[in-house]
């Protein structure tokens, strides 16, 4: 039977980062009192958080941008240290 040679297993991880558009639609929902009348602003906070909820439904078409990231996995990655020595 062959020696078999002594091995170490590291844990990558691989992160592809997507894209997509949202259309988010301004309403009551999106907006707030202007405070000036009957006039309303739109609010930042509530389109991105109605921006991440659209996000997760599936019809959504997705574009990978770039090559997919391969690094050390963060659990064994050397504290404040980018090389394993």
């Amino acid at each position: 039977m062959p020696a078999t040679k002594p091995s170490i297993s590291v844990r990558l991880r691989r992160t592809t980062t997507e894209s997509a558009h949202v259309s988010v639609p301004v309403s009551d929902e999106t907006t707030r009192p202007d405070g000036e009348g009957e006039d309303r602003k739109l609010d930042v906070e509530k389109i991105m958080s109605a921006a991440l909820e659209l996000g997760t439904i599936e019809p959504i078409e997705w574009e990978q941008e770039g090559e997919p990231q391969i690094e050390l996995h963060p659990i064994q990655a050397p504290l404040n240290s980018d090389s394993i020595e």
